[in-house]
């Protein structure tokens, strides 16, 4: 059985489900008139959905950072959160041309720590200033004993949902114009976004014990500490390479699902596939933990980012411009491959078991 489903998370049933909302909820687009906030995406799975407001387009997304949460409740350590919360939404918005620029999120707790509120928030508001946006407001719901979690604190569920702007003289980015032989280009992540980390924890727990986080990774860090490792957070770097003009043909934030899945979503309004020989090596924390549970390549990559936390497909004449930028924001970008006439993706993987996977678009 694949690792990913024996440790409760089955990505094909999640995607099958996703996709069955998705169907239902896009039956409602009808309820709005044009121009009255009927939602404009033409393709179907895109990160972030854009609505038109009598001519002004906003865009819209959300999402949660998991059971990443139960990292910060064995360590004690809150003040990372916020900058996976921003990234998972953010970043998806970026994903398809649009600037983020406000975010509200939802707290659900079973009962009120003030000191771990004011931590999550604090770091929130670090992650909005490096995101450029505001934090326009949101909920904390006291729910007892229908949020659990570990140790006696607080416990709680965090989401958000983000909304942009699309760029002035500029499209959504949606992956129509794709073409063979655009190049593609890998920003590397810190560690592990918010998503993979119940296969993590079942690994953690079978090697360690049930206070896994305090085992020694390094020296310098915990187990616990170097898995809470905050997400890198990609949408300055993004949206000033639109206001550069440079040309960005699509973009894939490579979260649950892993590159194959995500780049799928990009790739599939085109039809064309790519061939990914050089993305960024996958991180020593995550061949430690494929390597103490056994899991197999292709289920790393589906469940795991592995070093790469954002793929753009631009043209080989942008390449410089784009390493460039990411340069100024000490953003590691490389050179990962380039687009193919074929309807697959072929990704050579660095993971423990080194081989070329192939994911077909759906």
């Amino acid at each position: 059985m694949d690792k990913s489903r024996k440790s409760g998370i089955d990505i094909d049933l999640g995607n099958q489900c996703s996709r069955t909302a998705y169907c239902w909820a896009k039956k409602t687009f009808s309820h709005r008139p044009e121009g009255s906030g009927n939602p404009l995406m033409t393709v179907d799975g895109a990160f972030s959905n854009v609505m038109n407001y009598h001519g002004v387009k906003i865009g819209i997304t959300s999402d949660g950072i998991g059971t990443k949460i139960e990292i910060a409740e064995r360590t004690g350590i809150y003040d990372t959160l916020g900058f996976d919360l921003v990234a998972m939404t953010a970043d998806d918005l970026v994903a398809n041309g649009i600037e983020p620029v406000n975010l509200s999120n939802i707290l659900d707790v079973d009962y009120l720590d003030h000191e771990i509120v004011d931590a999550l928030m604090r770091g929130l508001y670090r992650a909005a200033k490096e995101a450029r946006i505001t934090v326009t407001g949101g909920e904390i719901a006291e729910l007892g004993n229908r949020i659990q979690g570990y140790g006696d604190r607080m416990h709680f569920n965090w989401c958000s949902t983000a909304v942009g702007l699309i760029p002035e003289n500029a499209d959504l980015i949606e992956g129509t114009t794709i073409q063979p032989g655009n190049i593609v280009i890998a920003l590397a992540s810190r560690g592990f976004r918010s998503n993979g980390f119940s296969l993590i924890r079942q690994v953690m727990e079978k090697a360690f014990g049930n206070e896994w986080h305090t085992a020694t990774y390094s020296h310098e860090q915990t187990w616990g500490e170097i898995l809470l490792t905050p997400s890198r957070i990609y949408t300055p770097l993004i949206v000033d390479i639109l206001h550069a003009n440079i040309p960005l043909y699509g973009l894939a934030h490579i979260t649950g699902g892993g590159i194959g899945d995500n780049f799928a979503r990009v790739l599939k309004s085109s039809g064309y596939g790519a061939n990914l020989n050089t993305l960024f090596k996958s991180h020593p924390v995550m061949l430690t933990l494929q390597q103490m549970g056994d899991i197999p390549e292709q289920t790393a990559y589906r469940l795991w980012n592995m070093g790469n936390g954002m793929l753009l497909v631009t043209e080989k004449e942008a390449l410089k411009s784009i390493l460039d930028l990411a340069n100024t924001y000490h953003y590691p970008a490389q050179l990962a491959g380039v687009i193919t006439p074929e309807p697959y993706i072929l990704l050579s993987t660095s993971g423990c078991f080194p081989q070329r996977l192939e994911f077909p678009l759906e």
